[in-house]
């Protein structure tokens, strides 16, 4: 029996570098784990914590048959395999990837585990996360839309070579 496929939100964020490359690179790196069906456009966002570069934030919506705690692992591996090193607690990073949601045939699916917590539990408290989301996930609009809405609305969204958004077609 072939295990259920679930699609999954994969937050990208880089503040080091080549930050458009970083991106590339993890998206890349993403399809050998997963199949990426929607992409959103790449927004440029101030850091929160201390002070440090510019952001540039996508997500991607992937589906897999693969748990969220190995989707998870696979992306700290890609992490590590593009330079990410963990100094401090919100720091400048070449890339941070994160699971945002996931969801079923049954649903949105819940996890929370000493390692991961899904929906991603400060979701609804940065519009660096939520403007992809709702890119890659516009059904999800009557959920966060007010959300983003008082955060003050979509990012600004900018140009990376190579990076292409689109959505998936049902």
């Amino acid at each position: 029996m072939m295990p259920p496929v679930m699609d999954v939100v994969v937050a990208l964020g880089s503040n080091l570098g080549d930050r458009g490359q970083h991106l590339l690179d993890a998206r890349s790196r993403l399809e050998q784990l997963a199949r990426v069906v929607a992409a959103s456009h790449v927004y440029e966002t101030p850091p929160v914590g201390p002070p440090q570069g510019e952001y540039l934030n996508a997500a991607l919506l992937v589906e897999t048959s693969i748990d969220p705690e190995a989707l998870l692992a696979g992306c700290l591996e890609i992490e590590r395999s593009l330079g990410r090193v963990r100094a401090e607690r919100w720091g400048p990073r070449t890339i941070d990837l994160d699971l945002l949601w996931a969801d079923d045939e049954h649903g949105a699916r819940t996890v929370s585990s000493p390692t991961l917590t899904l929906p991603h539990p400060q979701l609804s408290e940065r519009a660096f996360a939520l403007a992809p989301l709702l890119d890659v996930r516009p059904d999800l609009e009557p959920r966060f839309g007010a959300s983003l809405a008082a955060l003050g609305g979509r990012p600004r969204v900018v140009e990376v070579k190579g990076w292409t958004s689109f959505r998936r077609r049902k």
